[in-house]
């Protein structure tokens, strides 16, 4: 019989389906292959994107060209705009504003064919060392409310170029999504005084049904109500409301966490394009007890269809439970 299950922290309902499709080899999709380079990502090509907003690289290499690790440029056909001033206007009932903003794109590699699952774990340390630097900037601009760092690996999740890449949005409001959680979260610490995600991560932890892995900082888990089939996130273990705010010494484990993760999805699911979004509090609140950032994966292997855009609820065919001890029992590289 399918299950509804609730989202303790935003009220969203899901629907465990499990008799349409459950184990791996039932969702058709298309894995993702890299095909090769050279691109305007890659080394040597540093003159076909915009001026490098921040790179890390030897101490005297060239400003703009080769011989970097990590590299963010200014997308070359932005969402949002950082020039110029927000504008709010009333239309009648309606509300407009400038797209004013910032939309960047960090480079996470210098190898073409680098994934999440095959490049060195320092190497996404130092990806994951760029998003906090560059949070830490943009959080400077009073007009800017929220920064997202998210991720689209491969065709079916958005991506128009293979070179390993994420992105991050500067919004000037804080998305409808956050605000919800946010609320969730907070609501949930009025009524027990304790921070929800904390909360998860000791329930879990004391029955592991649903852990996929866990290290000395991070527990990666699949959510008690997902949306989609084998969602999984990543929690810190020490309270933080804030990705930019975390320990330096946190990046390598949450690498480690992320790397071992990709390896997972990708034996289990035959390389799946992915999402990866990170969850973190508006740039100017103050660290808050009842919210906690953390990383979030959706492969894609199902579709939003009428039922989901008419109900706001989701169809997921395969249980978390079973999503977990798939990807946990997965032998991969160490």
């Amino acid at each position: 019989m399918p299950d509804l299950r609730r989202d303790p922290i935003t009220g969203r309902w899901v629907i465990i389906s499990t008799q349409r499709a459950h184990r791996p080899q039932d969702f058709i999709r298309e894995p993702v292959r890299i095909k090769g380079g050279p691109c305007p990502f890659c080394p040597g090509n540093e003159s076909k994107t915009p001026p490098e907003i921040l790179a890390y690289r030897p101490e005297g290499n060239e400003h703009n060209g080769a011989g970097w690790k990590v590299r963010v440029v200014p997308n070359r056909y932005p969402a949002l705009e950082i020039e110029g001033q927000l504008d709010r206007q009333a239309e009648g009932i309606y509300d407009r504003m400038n797209g004013t903003g910032a939309h960047e794109v960090v480079i996470e590699s210098p190898e073409h064919g680098d994934t999440y699952a095959t490049m060195p774990e320092r190497r996404i340390e130092d990806a994951l060392f760029a998003f906090r630097d560059r949070v830490t900037d943009l959080r400077k601009d009073t007009r800017l409310k929220y920064v997202l760092i998210f991720k689209n690996h491969g065709e079916g999740a958005g991506a128009t170029l293979e070179h390993a890449h994420s992105q991050i949005i500067a919004l000037p409001i804080v998305p409808r999504q956050v605000v919800e959680e946010l609320k969730g979260a907070r609501d949930y610490f009025q009524l027990k005084d304790r921070c929800i995600y904390c909360d998860i991560v000791h329930q879990e932890t004391r029955s592991p049904v649903r852990v996929v892995l866990e290290n000395d900082n991070f527990l990666v888990v699949a959510p008690y109500a997902p949306r989609f089939p084998f969602e999984t996130w990543i929690i810190p273990k020490r309270h933080d409301s804030a990705f930019e705010n975390s320990p330096a010494d946190y990046f390598g484990g949450l690498a480690r966490a992320i790397k071992t993760l990709a390896a997972k999805l990708d034996a289990v699911l035959d390389f799946p394009a992915f999402n990866m979004v990170i969850h973190s509090a508006p740039v100017h609140d103050h660290p808050t007890e009842h919210y906690h950032w953390h990383v979030e994966f959706m492969p894609r292997l199902t579709k939003v269809a009428g039922f989901e855009w008419g109900t706001g609820f989701y169809i997921n065919p395969t249980s978390p439970e079973e999503a977990a001890k798939f990807l946990r029992d997965a032998k991969v590289k160490a």
